[in-house]
C-alpha cells in the first residue's frame, strides 16, 4: 500500500541505519559505495550509510555537469566527512569517456530520442563507475531513488541509476525524505534546490521533465491507491492524476521483474 510513513524522522533514521548495517553484514561488505549529486536522496542516503560506521565511499562523477549541481555535492561530501571518519571521497570525471561514446555510435535524425538515449547513457556510465569502486573496495552499490521516483513514475534510467544492490530510502515518499534530511542536518542549498537529474547538463528540474511537483504526484499516487480516476477532479488535479497514471503506466517495464519465456512440461 501506498503511503506516507508514519515513524518520526528519529525512528525513520534508526531503522534504515540498522537494516543497513544489518545487511551489510550478512552479505560480508565492507560497507557502501554512492554516488552523490548534490540531491536531496544522495545526501540523504549517504549519511544514512556513515551512521552505520562501516566504510563509506562517495563518488563525484561529473559529465558536463552544472556548476551549481558540482558545489552542492562537493559542499555535501565535505561536510559529511568532517561529521563521519568513516566517510572517504574519490572524483570520476567521465565527460572524456561520455564524449568518446558519442563518437563510437551514429547521430539520429530525431534530436529529441538521441538526446534522452544520451541522457540515459549518462546515468549507466556512472553506475558502471560505482562497480568498479565496489568491486576493488568489497562494497554495496547504495541506491538513492525514493518511492515516487521508483515505483510511482518510473522517473530513472533501467541499468543506470535503477542499477543496484540495495535500495534504503526506497519506500519513502519524497516528503519523509525532505523531513529526514532536515532532521540529518544535511546542507540547507541541498534541502531548498529544485530537484534535478543532472542528466542533461543543464539546470532543468525534474518537474520541467515530469510535468508536475513531487508533492503532487505524491497526492495522485495516493489517488491512484484508493482507486480514484481523472474523472473524479477537475482543473489541475485531473491534470496531474493523468499525468501520474501516464508515467506510471509507460514506466512498468522498469519495475517489474524481467520478462522470462517460462517452458513448462506438457
Amino acid at each position: 500500500m501506498i503511503k506516507k510513513t508514519s515513524l518520526t524522522p528519529e525512528k525513520v533514521n534508526s531503522k534504515i541505519v540498522k537494516w543497513l548495517t544489518d545487511y551489510a553484514k550478512n552479505a560480508k561488505s565492507n560497507g557502501f559505495v554512492i554516488g552523490i549529486s548534490g540531491g536531496v536522496d544522495s545526501a540523504v542516503t549517504s549519511t544514512l550509510c556513515a551512521q552505520t560506521g562501516l566504510e563509506v565511499l562517495c563518488i563525484e562523477m561529473s559529465i558536463h555537469q552544472a556548476p551549481s549541481q558540482v558545489s552542492r555535492a562537493q559542499e555535501h561530501i565535505k561536510q559529511l566527512k568532517e561529521r563521519f571518519p568513516n566517510v572517504k571521497s574519490a572524483i570520476s570525471d567521465l565527460t572524456p569517456v561520455f564524449e568518446a561514446f558519442k563518437t563510437a555510435v551514429p547521430e539520429h535524425e530525431n534530436t529529441d530520442k538521441m538526446n534522452l538515449s544520451l541522457a540515459n547513457t549518462r546515468a549507466r556510465l556512472r553506475m558502471s563507475t560505482l562497480y568498479y569502486y565496489a568491486g576493488i573496495h568489497g562494497l554495496l552499490v547504495a541506491g538513492t531513488g525514493n518511492k515516487v521516483e521508483d515505483f510511482g513514475v518510473g522517473f530513472y534510467t533501467k541499468y543506470g541509476d535503477g542499477g543496484v544492490d540495495l535500495s534504503p530510502i526506497a519506500d519513502l515518499l519524497k516528503s519523509d525524505v525532505y523531513a529526514l534530511g532536515s532532521y540529518l542536518k544535511i546542507p540547507h542549498s541541498i534541502l531548498v534546490a529544485p530537484p534535478t537529474d543532472g542528466l542533461f547538463g543543464d539546470d532543468r528540474s525534474d518537474e520541467d521533465q515530469l510535468g508536475a511537483s513531487y508533492d503532487e504526484l505524491e497526492w495522485a499516487m495516493l489517488q491512484d491507491e484508493a482507486g480514484k480516476t481523472s474523472d473524479d477532479f477537475d482543473n489541475r488535479e485531473k491534470e496531474v492524476l493523468t499525468i501520474y497514471k501516464r508515467l506510471n503506466s509507460a514506466n512498468q517495464h522498469k519495475m517489474n521483474p524481467i520478462p522470462v519465456c517460462v517452458f513448462t512440461e506438457n
